[in-house]
């Protein structure tokens, strides 16, 4: 998901590594942050890979700072990679909002739409969090208040999730493609 939001952030525009880090943040929340560790090697690949451009330019003082800029091959991979997400960027909650954060970068609507029924697909199948052996338990089964806190908050985030996806697949709140 990092490399995601890197390729989005810098297909608006040439960013610094510093400026990059606070954007790429903000958009993982507290949640998981992001350190130099993770970042400048991530980087570094997507340099090799030929999908960034780096060049100088002056800073504060004597220093100078790197630019990043996206590169036509990095244009390519991010639309790629919105496109045809893995299964886990579309099932796990954390992933599918980074997804979601750049989905309209994608030209065509109807890519952004076979994504979101991916989604929708995944969240219309029974689950569950507890079993008693093979058989899903429901909320009104549980004794402990904190399981049944489980059930009720992503019974409706899943809910509201699904309203959502259901408006914009019908046309009801499209979202608008981006020319890039």
């Amino acid at each position: 998901m990092l490399e995601l939001s890197i390729l989005g952030f810098l297909i608006e525009g040439p960013l610094h590594g510093y400026e990059l880090r606070r954007r790429v943040a903000r958009l993982s929340g507290y949640a998981r942050p992001i350190s130099d560790g993770s970042l400048y090697p991530a980087i570094n690949r997507m340099l090799k890979a030929g999908w960034l451009s780096r060049h100088t330019e002056p800073g504060a003082g004597a220093t100078q700072r790197y630019v990043l800029t996206l590169t036509e091959a990095g244009r390519e991979e991010l639309h790629s990679r919105l496109r045809e997400p893995s299964e886990l960027d579309v099932t796990d909650l954390a992933r599918f909002l980074t997804v979601l954060a750049f989905l309209s970068l994608l030209p065509d609507v109807q890519d952004q739409h076979a994504v979101l029924r991916r989604r929708l697909a995944f969240l219309e199948q029974p689950a569950s969090f507890f079993y008693d052996g093979d058989r899903p338990l429901r909320r009104r089964e549980m004794t402990d208040p904190y399981r049944q806190a489980m059930f009720t908050i992503a019974g409706a985030t899943s809910r509201a999730e699904r309203a959502w996806l259901h408006e914009v697949l019908e046309g009801k709140d499209l979202p608008v493609a981006t020319s890039d």
